[in-house]
């Protein structure tokens, strides 16, 4: 054991820190939180905390070490989730209350070495502004999940931060449904180059009536304008605005891009990736200016230095950088590699010449009152474009005012007005960063909270196919044709379930203060206030609970949620029908609930791409027509019976003694023999043997025996040839498979602290 011991959060950042720290340094890991909260008093807000028992063997490990050391350094990360993981290390290991803290925004000798030489003690101010967090998160979702369990079918649980974020979507997609879509004529020409018509005609008649009046006409240049320009580098990245970038340009999930952005950092590649500082420090911008002067000249270096919007930026001191901007590629998979490059080029670009442009506009008259303009657009120097960014360059002919121009075809062509996009997540987290919602180390939970309990998922659509008209003016005729174009795509765009609405609105109608975005920024500029010895963390707690305490009372009197809307009756039978949303999400119910009439309703499911509120009576009429499952579609050519039918799993075929999952290809109610026997012809040809209890079967990721029970499987060996496998081989492998580990059972070691004594 060496005479100092540091203590990290993970073994890859332990791991990283001992490359640089001599002999007389040991490093090890707490391997995340140690402890954590399980209930607190809700007059005191005293918080009662559990060891983790996964982390039992750790936390003996380090009280081992760190008796054995004579210096116990604390370098767990930089924000409050890092300076409460040392809190609970101090209260837990008994160390004393100057334990040596250190922080570092990137893991390098340098910084460690720097670190090392200004030690202070633990930050109480900012452990009690995290703990205030946790303490209203745990209050906020404990009782607001028992609500809505209770009055709201289907609902799992209900978050502080993920509520609002799902108000959002949900306005969103109100907002689309809403959206009455208006259509109008543009007007474009090719003069040998592209042109827009400086004017739109809201039918067709008008349209057309515009194009004769240029059949024979005399086009010429009338305005001839270049004008330069420059396109400045946006700043370096703070965790929004990488995930932003990493959504829109990488297609990267905020989690997906957080994974990846960790290891980078714990691997001494980037700066601390959770922050929201604009800042980089005199020796990153030297290193980058110096590189950019080497690699590309002088002519391509601008030194520049950002300041940090955000009044309420706490998280760390610097942006997110390479370490070593000379390392032009870094990362062990395929995620990391492309991040890392997204990373070190938009740092790169900050210390580089602005671009400069030159736009040229060409302003074609004709016979009418209005004008055809082309714009091209030109990079005369690239600048900072040659490590970040593009612009299509859109080079225009050259051109004297007054040169005839010949009009190879004109078209107007019918444009129909889009609604609000949907939110992605990367334009949903940048929505909740203006709105001052959440903070950086929160973005990807809160994306992963609302889908994860089903309130929010991502369309796969790639559009619909409809037809638009077409005025085409070539060689003196017009032509009119009908065009196919898509709209209404919403692949890998945020969309609320049916479920997901209904909560969102009985929240908004009953717990107004939890979804509204104001209440909500507050709440974080109130965490900043007690980070900062501004607030005392119990009154905060106080003067939030109070309020949504007597919320929660009120609402047990609400009656259950449904937001049923009657529809109208069926023609034949005068019985009700409603648009309802149930624990599996929304449906059709034709007649009253079996309690009030004795009579079980009919049901069938939503129209797909329709919501409760959306449905009309003729969509409803048309789904109750559809056949009732489980529907019976023949027999295969073995024989073998096969069905439709819906399970709480979803639609799947049950063909013989196999089901098959549907997924969302087919669909129960429609699906035909010829459409289903291949998918019970490829089930059963998957499996390889079947001695009943015990098969051998072709699986996704290859050949495995399946025994009696649930998840009672083993792989087949790479080298062995599942056809040879006999059945007493079968029962060996089973017999022989590898255990899995698991939890230890809990047992609760409690510690009780009374955090209002540590503010």
């Amino acid at each position: 054991m060496g005479k100092n011991l540091v203590i990290v959060e993970s073994p890859a950042k332990a791991h990283t820190i001992e490359k640089y720290l001599g002999n007389d340094f040991t490093v090890l890991a707490s391997v995340g939180h140690i402890r954590k909260d399980t209930k607190v008093d809700k007059n005191t807000f005293d918080v009662t905390y559990e060891i983790d028992p996964g982390h039992k063997s750790v936390i003996t490990d380090l009280k081992k070490a760190a008796k054995a050391a004579d210096k116990v350094w604390l370098a767990t990360d930089e924000d409050r989730e890092g300076e409460a993981i040392s809190w609970h290390l101090c209260e837990v290991l008994k160390l004393p209350k100057d334990t040596a803290r250190i922080t570092f925004h990137e893991i390098t000798k340098s910084a460690l070495d720097e670190a090392i030489k200004h030690p202070r003690t633990v930050d109480m101010n900012m452990v009690a502004s995290q703990q205030a967090r946790q303490t209203l998160d745990m209050l906020v979702g404990f009782d607001l999940s028992g609500i809505v369990r209770k009055k709201v079918p289907g609902a799992v649980s209900a978050g502080r931060v993920q509520s609002p974020a799902l108000r959002l979507i949900v306005e969103r997609e109100q907002a689309i449904e809403k959206f009455a879509s208006k259509f109008s004529y543009k007007v474009s020409g090719n003069f040998g180059f592209d042109a827009k018509l400086d004017h739109d005609f809201d039918t067709e008649e008008e349209a057309r009536a515009f194009l004769e009046k240029l059949i024979g006409a005399d086009f010429k240049a009338s305005a001839i304008e270049t004008t330069p320009g420059t396109r400045k580098p946006a700043p370096p990245f703070t965790t929004a605005s990488m995930q932003i970038e990493a959504n829109s340009k990488l297609g990267f999930s905020t989690r997906t891009t957080m994974q990846a952005a960790q290891s980078l950092y714990q691997a001494g590649l980037i700066t601390y990736h959770r922050t929201d500082s604009l800042n980089l420090s005199k020796q990153a911008i030297a290193s980058m200016a110096s590189y950019v002067e080497t690699n590309y000249g002088k002519d391509y270096v601008k030194v520049r230095n950002f300041k940090t919007k955000s009044a309420g930026a706490q998280e760390a001191h610097e942006a997110i950088r390479p370490t070593d901007i000379s390392r032009e590629t870094a990362g062990k998979n395929d995620y990391e590699k492309r991040l890392y490059a997204l990373i070190r080029g938009r740092a790169l670009a900050t210390q580089m010449a602005d671009a400069r442009i030159e736009t040229t506009t060409i302003t074609v008259a004709t016979p009418t009152e209005y004008n055809f303009v082309g714009k091209g657009e030109v990079i005369t120097f690239d600048g900072f474009l040659k490590v970040y960014g593009r612009i299509k360059e859109n080079e225009l002919p050259h051109y004297k005012v007054g040169d005839k121009l010949t009009a190879n075809s004109i078209i107007a062509h019918q444009s129909f007005a889009k609604p609000q996009a949907r939110y992605t997540e990367g334009s949903l987290v940048k929505k909740l960063e203006e709105l001052g919602i959440g903070r950086p180390s929160t973005y990807a939970s809160i994306m992963t909270a609302i889908q994860a309990r089903g309130y929010v998922v991502k369309g796969e659509s790639e559009g619909e196919e409809r037809e638009v008209t077409e005025l085409k003016l070539e060689n003196g005729k017009i032509t009119k044709e009908s065009v196919k174009e898509k709209y209404g795509a919403n692949k890998g765009k945020l969309m609320p379930t049916p479920i997901g609405e209904l909560i969102s609105g009985f929240l908004t109608d009953n717990f107004k203060n939890i979804v509204d975005y104001k209440f909500t920024a507050n709440i974080e500029k109130d965490l900043d206030l007690i980070a900062d010895a501004k607030l005392d963390r119990v009154k905060m707690l106080r003067d939030f609970y109070g309020p949504f305490n007597n919320e929660v009372l009120a609402s047990e009197g609400i009656e259950r949620y449904n937001n049923a809307r009657l529809l109208g009756h069926d023609p034949e039978t005068g019985k009700a029908i409603y648009a309802k949303v149930g624990k599996n999400g929304g449906f059709i119910q034709l007649g009253e609930n079996e309690k009030e009439t004795g009579e079980k309703p009919r049901f069938a499911p939503l129209p797909k791409r329709k919501s409760v509120k959306t449905v009309t009576l003729e969509q409803a009429l048309k789904q109750l027509a559809l056949p009732q499952l489980p529907r019976t579609l023949g027999k295969a050519k073995d024989g073998a019976e096969i069905i439709a039918a819906a399970g709480p799993f979803g639609p799947y075929l049950k063909g013989g003694k196999y089901n098959i999952p549907l997924g969302k290809e087919f669909d129960p109610y429609t699906i035909t023999l010829e459409e289903a026997e291949p998918l019970y012809e490829k089930k059963r040809d998957s499996y390889i043997a079947d001695w009943g209890e015990i098969q051998i079967i072709e699986g996704a990721y290859g050949p495995y025996v399946k025994g009696p029970g649930r998840r009672n499987f083993v792989r087949i060996p790479k080298d062995v040839d599942p056809k040879t496998v006999t059945k007493e081989q079968a029962e060996e492998y089973l017999a022989n498979k590898p255990k899995k580990t698991r939890r230890p059972a809990k047992r609760r070691t409690t510690t009780k602290k009374t955090t209002s004594k540590k503010k």
